[in-house]
């Protein structure tokens, strides 16, 4: 597991280590694609390995690290989860949605996302990461031109992050329309939106990626709050589904598409 103990508790990555430390066991994030059916559940313990497996990819394989920038162009899923706390633990600021940022020193893309894109996003970036999402986290059978398959290049970094941790003021996320937020300002409004969301402390909730697809609700709110999250894909309008998955996965809170804006 990463080094819990130095990570301060405003920050992002100091409320992902409260939950996994507080249970390494329990189920931190489940992933279901009803289109699929696929279901990935990470206990506390298994997601903190991919975390700290792409932190040491960002800063013993890049040399990144506090003051950089991660451009992040992923949907709802439990690796994007896993790319988004890693460059939170390794001190970088997260760029959503915008791989082709100036100032971006890695980029991490879905492969639909670069096919639409063209080869161009995030090029003067040190390196750009492809990322398939495929169930079981199967590798890519090749990768896109100019891109590195992310998965074939974590796993060979160690399991534990031993890295510096980044301070409450230090630039979390870019927003683009007033400029840097520090891990401690964007805790807070995670914080806000967990209670306005109804998120209860240390519940479990089930969360409609289709309807929420900020991380900012649907990894950081109920991180904020102490809570596991069920992300589900492809429910469509069927409220009896969602309904049905929240007794299955015994989640006492859903925002489902229903209740999505």
């Amino acid at each position: 597991m990463g080094d819990g103990s130095a990570a301060p508790a405003n920050t992002v990555i100091g409320l992902f280590r409260a939950l996994v430390e507080a249970d390494p066991t329990r189920p931190v994030l489940t992933y279901y694609d009803l289109r699929t059916g696929e279901r990935t559940e990470l206990s506390g313990a298994t997601l903190d390995n991919w975390v700290s497996k792409t932190a040491n990819l960002l800063v013993d394989g890049l040399g990144l690290g506090p003051g950089d920038t991660a451009a992040v162009w992923l949907p709802p899923h439990w690796q994007t989860a896993a790319v988004l706390l890693g460059c939170w633990s390794a001190g970088l600021a997260v760029a959503y949605g915008a791989p082709d940022g100036d100032d971006a020193r890695v980029v991490f893309a879905a492969t639909d996302v670069i096919a639409a894109a063209g080869d161009g996003p995030g090029e003067e970036a040190d390196e750009r990461y492809a990322l398939g999402l495929a169930p079981l986290g199967r590798p890519l059978g090749q990768a896109p031109p100019g891109w590195v398959d992310y998965v074939v290049e974590v796993r060979g970094h160690a399991d534990r992050y031993q890295g510096p941790s980044p301070s409450p003021g230090a630039p979390a996320w870019m927003g683009a329309d007033r400029g840097p937020v520090t891990h401690a300002e964007l805790c807070r409004q995670a914080r806000d939106r967990a209670g306005a969301l109804g998120i209860p402390p240390a519940g479990r909730v089930l969360v409609d990626g289709t309807g929420y697809t900020d991380p900012r609700e649907w990894l950081l709110s109920p991180l904020a709050a102490g809570a596991t999250t069920v992300l589900g894909l492809g429910f469509g309008h069927d409220a009896a589904r969602v309904a049905e998955l929240a007794d299955t996965e015994r989640a006492g809170t859903t925002l489902g598409p229903v209740a999505a804006r």
